[in-house]
């Protein structure tokens, strides 16, 4: 009787094949190096983050101060908070009439800059049409233009349509400083916005000005936060333009109110008050800063972002 042997059954095709896992490792060396870069790089901020606190604190602290405590310990805290200081620089100096001066300016400045900024940035962004890039680069070489420059025949077209020495007349120059870096962000920011949009609202039959106000710019608020930010904080410290251009003492502006109070000094020494008023002018840039800085981060990251 014979035997067949069945020959083996060759299970390899049924078997799952198996997957080789690699796993990645980081050479030692380049490890090291992320890690030596990182602390170098948080090292830098922390010192940078310190050179701008620091005098900051430095300047609050010495408002509340003594004029003997200023020299004698400079570095210490204050025994107590001398408010008087402070009341002092508001009504003696004028510091009150320069600070009404400079938020009536300031306030109307960054209004119409913002208005016709946007509105020219919005055509030049979203319509094509004959020497649309000749008028965008004239905003861009206006960019490139020193005020300096402009200073003296600034005087003279200001003398001749009687608005030297008035706060319309120095809004109107601050409108047009503040306008070619207005009109260049906001060109760049509504053309990262969809015009989808924009076509939705004209087949509904909304017309260019209520698709502008009603459409595009709140869409546009990131940007525009982030645009008035750097103007508020350019017209608040502005001291070259209303130094030439308005010389009333009723009517000067904060900056120049900070020069007159250390001028008037003479050889009285009124450090406390000086500081005190420095801190006033400082107080208002920080606060816009600290309220609106998530905006201005979403604003400056919006174009990357889309």
């Amino acid at each position: 009787m014979k035997t067949t042997e069945t020959p083996p059954v060759d299970t390899a095709e049924e078997r799952p094949p198996v997957t080789e896992v690699t796993v990645a490792r980081t050479p030692p060396a380049k490890a090291t190096e992320g890690r030596v870069l990182n602390f170098f790089s948080h090292g830098m901020l922390v010192l940078w983050a310190f050179m701008v606190v620091m005098p900051l604190l430095w300047a609050v602290m010495t408002s509340f101060k003594t004029d003997r405590d200023i020299f004698s310990s400079p570095w210490a805290l204050p025994d107590r908070l001398h408010f008087e200081n402070w009341s002092r620089a508001w009504t003696s100096a004028n510091m009150s009439d320069y600070f009404l001066n400079t938020v009536i300016v300031v306030g109307f400045s960054l209004l119409g800059t913002m208005l016709l900024g946007s509105m020219a940035a919005y055509v030049l962004a979203r319509f094509d049409f004959p020497g649309n890039r000749f008028i965008y680069f004239l905003f861009i070489g206006g960019m490139s233009f020193p005020i300096i420059l402009a200073l003296v025949p600034l005087f003279y077209v200001m003398q001749n349509l009687s608005l030297l020495n008035t706060l319309p007349g120095l809004i109107l120059v601050y409108i047009a400083y503040s306008l070619p870096f207005t009109v260049f962000f906001m060109t760049a920011f509504f053309r990262t916005l969809p015009s989808s949009v924009a076509e939705a609202a004209f087949v509904d039959g909304a017309s260019h000005t209520r698709t502008f106000f009603q459409v595009m710019l709140p869409m546009a608020k990131p940007g525009l936060i982030s645009v008035g930010i750097f103007n508020f904080l350019g017209q608040w410290n502005q001291y070259m333009l209303p130094t030439v251009l308005n010389t009333e003492p009723d009517r000067k502006v904060l900056t120049q109110g900070l020069v007159q109070l250390a001028v008037s000094q003479g050889y009285k020494g009124d450090w406390s008050g000086l500081f005190a008023g420095l801190v006033m002018a400082m107080l208002p840039v920080l606060a816009a800063y600290i309220v609106f800085q998530r905006q201005v981060v979403q604003g400056l990251t919006a174009g990357a972002l889309k």
